[in-house]
């Protein structure tokens, strides 16, 4: 027993080193103005890897009904449930109360994996996108590819663009494409590493969905940054972000045909990089109008908590214990 205390106490002293001050100190001061009480209630989530939980996503292209009995056996059940108003019964996602996490599966060359674990919530962009067979669809920042992954799950697009203009993370979208998409639909998938903010101008009106899971400041793992010189520079160049979002989003408008429509999203809390980014598109793009997603939000707060008072065409995913998904910012616009 002693020894276990002791065990228990190494990790938690691990647990205490691995938290970035100066990132945490400047979250406080920033999410304290923006979101008062319920930061207290987030910061104690993301500051406890312990009370995380992770989603396990199935892929269809191999299927195992031994997995799903594993996961019932164990308590998970079906992430996404209710009256959705897209909801294919191909994405199928599990997860349970309790934190814990499923084993990953390696990465082997020629065999396709099960499953995909990520943060639930960021199942959320790909169903408000409602992607429909035989649409050109545009995944504008896409590594490390999750989220290309689930909007395979849904559809089967026309044709497929999976974009990523950093080098490393390129190649391990790369990789993720080739662990769960099977090889006459891999060639459906063009992956490049194009420069987000040019694709508006070089493939004008050539999609009927565009995803912009935009660059962000990570919230969860900025936390843990244990190089404190590259925590400090994040910091610095965290003002700059909404900028660069910003003229991602205008280029995604371009790439969009008239009548197609644009899911933004980030895994941070920042105001100035969710709604504020939003509403500048709003003020300065007249052929974008906002979508209502509400209903989906309403259908799926069984499983996640959302911050109160943001717009219709807007949701922001708040962790809390038992829930601890997120954070994760969505909206949805459409171009007319």
């Amino acid at each position: 027993f002693l020894l276990f205390l002791k065990l228990e106490n190494k990790t938690k002293g691990k647990l205490q080193k691995q938290i970035c001050q100066v990132v945490l100190d400047h979250f406080e001061k920033q999410y304290t103005t923006e979101l008062g009480d319920i930061w207290i209630s987030v910061r104690d989530v993301l500051t406890y890897p312990m009370c995380w939980q992770y989603a396990i996503l199935l892929n269809k292209f191999s299927q195992s009904a031994e997995l799903e009995n594993t996961l019932h056996v164990k308590g998970y059940h079906p992430a996404f449930q209710g009256p959705l108003p897209y909801l294919p019964a191909s994405l199928k996602c599990y997860i349970r109360r309790t934190p814990g996490r499923f084993p990953a599966q390696k990465h082997q060359a020629g065999k396709l994996k099960e499953y995909y674990l990520l943060n639930a919530a960021s199942l959320l962009p790909v169903l408000a996108l409602e992607v429909k067979d035989g649409e050109d669809v545009l995944d504008l920042c896409a590594a490390p590819g999750g989220k290309s992954v689930a909007i395979l799950q849904c559809a089967y697009p026309g044709n497929f663009h999976c974009n990523e203009y950093d080098d490393l993370r390129s190649r391990w979208l790369k990789q993720t494409i080739e662990s769960f998409i099977p090889d006459p639909l891999i060639n459906l998938i063009m992956v490049s590493k194009l420069d987000g903010r040019q694709i508006g101008d070089l493939k004008p009106e050539l999609y009927d969905k565009v995803l912009v899971d935009a660059p962000c400041s990570n919230d969860r793992s900025w936390l843990f940054s244990s190089d404190i010189q590259q925590a400090t520079l994040r910091l610095i160049q965290r003002k700059e972000l909404s900028f660069l979002q910003f003229q991602l989003l205008r280029s995604a408008i371009k790439a969009l045909r008239p009548g197609g429509s644009l899911v933004y999203s980030t895994c941070t809390l920042s105001k100035a990089e969710n709604s504020d980014v939003i509403n500048l598109i709003l003020n300065s793009c007249s052929n974008v109008m906002p979508v209502d997603i509400s209903e989906m939000a309403k259908a799926v707060s069984q499983e996640f908590t959302f911050l109160s008072g943001t717009q219709q065409h807007e949701l922001l995913v708040l962790p809390e214990k038992g829930r601890a998904w997120g954070p994760m910012y969505v909206a949805k616009l459409k171009k007319m």
